[in-house]
C-alpha cells in the first residue's frame, strides 16, 4: 500500500494554491518536495495530513493516529522539558506506558538529545528543537511521516542528525514525505516533486528529473537576459531560449539546482501572475 494525493487541488481565498497534484509515497521510502516560496509545499503536506480540505481530488492516508506530522513551526511546547514533550505526544497517540521508556530513550539517543532531556524546550537550540519535533512526530511509529522543512535554519550538524533520523524512520518501514529548501537533501530522497505556484513541474527519481530537462544552461559573467538568470558562485547561470545549441562552449551540465530554478522561471513565464 502507498499513500498520497490523487488529482488534488486546493483553493483558498479564491486562489488556487494546489493544482491537480498527484503524489505517491511508498512505505520504506523518502519523497522530497521542493520549490520556492509560495510553491505550495506546505499546503500539499497539510492536505495530506488533513489540515487543509481539498477542493478537488482525493487523499489516501492512514488513520490520524498512524500519521506523524512535524509542522514548519518548532512543533514543541516551550514550557515543557524535552522529555515531557515526547511523553505528552506519546500519551495522545496511545503509546503503551510499558513501551514509552524504550521508545523515548531510543529516539532521544538517535537525536543526540539525551543530555538535554530535562531542559525546557525553550532553552535548547533551534536544531535541537527541530530534532525534538521529529522525535515527537515519530514516537508512535507512524505509517506515514510528514515533515515540513525539518532542517531549515538549523546548524549543519543538526541537519546531518535530522537526515539520519529520516532515513532510519524509512528503514523501519515508514512512508516519509518532506519539504526542503536544501537540494542536497532532496538528491538523497528516493524521488522528488518540483512545485511552483501549486503545479507539479517535474516528478520522479532525481536522475529521471535531470534526464528529462530539455533546456540549455550556460555559465556567463553577464547575463544577456537577466530575468532568465540566477547566481551560482561568482558566475551567473542563464537559461537560453528554445532551440539554442547545447554544444556551446559556455554550456554547463545542469545540476538539480539549475533544473529546479530553470523549470520555475519557465513556469512563471507561461502562467500569468
Amino acid at each position: 500500500m502507498t499513500f498520497g494525493l490523487a488529482s488534488a487541488s486546493v483553493e483558498l481565498g479564491g486562489r488556487t494554491v494546489l493544482d491537480d497534484v498527484t503524489l505517491r509515497i511508498a512505505p520504506g521510502s523518502v519523497v522530497a518536495v521542493v520549490g520556492g516560496d509560495g510553491a505550495g509545499k506546505s499546503t500539499l503536506l497539510r492536505a495530506l495530513v488533513g489540515e487543509v480540505a481539498l477542493s478537488r481530488g482525493s487523499v489516501d492516508a492512514p488513520p490520524p493516529d498512524r500519521i506523524g506530522y512535524l509542522p514548519a513551526s518548532a512543533g514543541s511546547w516551550a514550557a515543557l522539558t524535552v522529555q515531557q514533550n515526547v511523553d505528552f505526544v506519546a500519551g495522545v497517540y496511545g503509546v503503551p506506558p510499558g513501551e514509552l521508556g524504550a521508545r523515548r530513550g531510543a529516539l532521544l539517543e538517535r537525536a543526540a538529545l539525551t543530555s538535554a532531556s530535562d531542559r525546557p524546550a525553550s532553552q535548547v537550540s533551534g536544531g535541537m528543537r527541530r530534532k525534538l519535533g521529529f522525535s515527537m512526530a515519530a514516537v508512535h511509529a507512524p505509517q506515514l511521516l510528514v515533515l515540513d522543512e525539518p532542517s531549515t535554519g538549523v546548524d549543519p550538524v543538526s541537519r546531518i542528525d535530522l537526515w539520519r533520523l529520516v532515513t532510519q524512520a524509512a528503514a523501519a518501514g515508514a512512508a516519509v514525505v518532506l519539504s526542503t529548501t536544501y537540494l542536497d537533501e532532496a538528491e538523497r530522497a528516493a524521488s522528488l516533486v518540483v512545485l511552483d505556484r501549486g503545479r507539479v513541474l517535474a516528478q520522479g527519481p532525481v536522475d529521471d528529473v535531470l534526464d528529462a530537462f530539455d533546456g540549455v544552461v550556460v555559465r556567463t559573467p553577464v547575463a544577456q537576459r537577466p530575468e532568465w538568470s540566477w547566481r551560482r558562485g561568482r558566475d551567473l547561470h542563464e537559461l537560453l531560449p528554445p532551440g539554442a545549441a547545447a554544444d556551446r562552449a559556455d554550456a554547463v551540465v545542469p545540476d538539480l539546482e539549475d533544473v529546479v530554478v530553470a523549470l520555475s522561471l519557465r513556469s512563471r513565464a507561461e502562467v500569468p501572475a
